[in-house]
């Protein structure tokens, strides 16, 4: 029989996140603020759903979802939006300071031509506020930031 998921130490750092969130992303999103609300699923997953107007007017919805996986070690979630048709998979790690979490993925490449390599970083300043920023991986091996949202919670 398979083994129940239990809360660990990792998942301290998602239980952060619940809440209810206004978020600008100016270059994203037209310059409106999003909504987001994160819940938890007993402390194992937790959900963001986000919603909010696109640069187009269109309105837009996304899903993240986050976990702790023990046996690889590594936070692991996904990403998928009203806006495209691709899941986003990610898997990451927290640096040393406990308020950086580093997630990897690879998705469509911003010339149309394949896929690219993206970190994403999900970065608390405080309890209150937090940043997610986005970057493509350079030829180089550098990581360029193309994207950034900033998070506050609604009191």
């Amino acid at each position: 029989m398979m083994k129940t998921a239990e809360v660990l130490k990792e998942h301290s750092f998602l239980e952060r996140l619940i809440g209810d969130w206004t978020v600008t992303a100016p270059d994203m999103s037209g310059g409106e603020p999003w909504t987001e609300t994160v819940r938890s699923l007993h402390g194992i997953w937790f959900i963001a759903e986000g919603t909010g107007r696109m640069p187009d007017g269109k309105e837009a919805t996304s899903i993240l979802t986050l976990g702790y996986n023990a046996a690889k070690g590594k936070y692991v979630g996904n990403w998928i939006g009203s806006m495209m048709d691709y899941m986003w998979v990610y898997e990451g790690e927290l640096d040393a300071s406990g308020n950086v979490l580093d997630l990897y993925t690879t998705g469509p490449a911003f010339d149309g031509e394949g896929l690219a390599d993206y970190r994403e970083q999900i970065i608390f300043v405080d309890a209150d506020h937090r940043t997610f920023v986005s970057s493509a991986k350079q030829p180089d091996g550098a990581w360029k930031q193309f994207m950034e949202a900033h998070y506050a919670r609604r009191i």
